[in-house]
């Protein structure tokens, strides 16, 4: 669970989300010139940003060691949150949440699936007052 100012943010309804997920080749953490641009366009479209919360969360797919997906599902994250502080999102409003391979969103069986679970997916929740 992650819980911020008291409200448990990975349970929200998902229509009371805005999301962006990123996506990476295997193994790395490089963030693409065209996920850059995609992730900016995703911010330059939100109004109030000082009315989220952000969650970053790290995913990877199944393959390699466990201990090696927690670490790369770290540094994607990482390099995400670097570059919504280079982009002048403000630090404070970022969390990290990371999942390694644990909690794939798509079938790691499947080469699709695994491509789509080698990401950061950056949500915004509304920050209720």
């Amino acid at each position: 669970m992650t819980t911020v100012f008291g409200q448990d943010f990975l349970n929200a309804p998902m229509e009371q989300l805005l999301r962006k997920s990123v996506y990476f080749g295997g193994g790395s953490y490089r963030i693409s010139e065209d996920q850059q641009l995609a992730v900016s366009d995703f911010f330059d479209a939100i109004e109030k940003l000082e009315n989220y919360t952000i969650v970053i969360s790290g995913h990877t797919d199944n393959i390699g060691s466990k201990e090696y997906n927690e670490w790369l599902s770290t540094m994607r994250s990482q390099k995400v949150r670097e570059y919504l502080i280079q982009i002048l999102i403000p630090e404070e409003l970022i969390h990290l949440k990371n999942f390694g391979e644990d909690s794939p969103l798509y079938d790691n069986q499947e080469h699709m699936g695994r491509l789509a679970n080698r990401r950061v997916d950056i949500i915004l929740f509304p920050i209720v007052f």
